[in-house]
C-alpha cells in the first residue's frame, strides 16, 4: 500500500499533537528535521516514535530511528512496512 506524503504529514500531526501542541506540520518541508523543527529532546522524541508506531500500526524499532528523521524519510518508512 502507499503512502503519501499528506497521510505522513497527518500521521505525524496525530503523533505530535501530545507532546507539542500547536506547532504545524503542514508548512514544513518534506527535508526538514522533525527532531529540530520541533525542539523534541530525546524523550520527546521516543513518545513521538511510539505514536507514530500506534497510529500507523506499523512496528518501529530502535534501529528504525535514523529512517524517521524527516516527513520524506517516514514517507518511505512507512510505504516500504504497509
Amino acid at each position: 500500500m502507499t503512502v503519501t506524503t499528506d497521510e505522513t504529514r497527518e500521521l505525524v500531526k496525530t503523533s505530535l499533537a501530545h507532546i507539542v501542541p500547536g506547532d504545524e506540520v503542514d508548512g514544513l518541508g518534506t527535508d526538514a528535521d522533525l527532531r529540530q523543527a520541533f525542539e523534541l529532546d530525546s524523550l520527546d522524541y521516543v513518545e513521538f516514535v511510539e505514536r507514530l508506531s500506534q497510529a500507523s500500526g506499523v512496528r518501529i524499532d530502535e534501529e528504525d530511528y535514523p529512517e524517521l528523521r524527516t516527513i520524506g524519510t517516514l514517507t518511505a518508512f512507512l510505504a516500504a512496512r504497509r
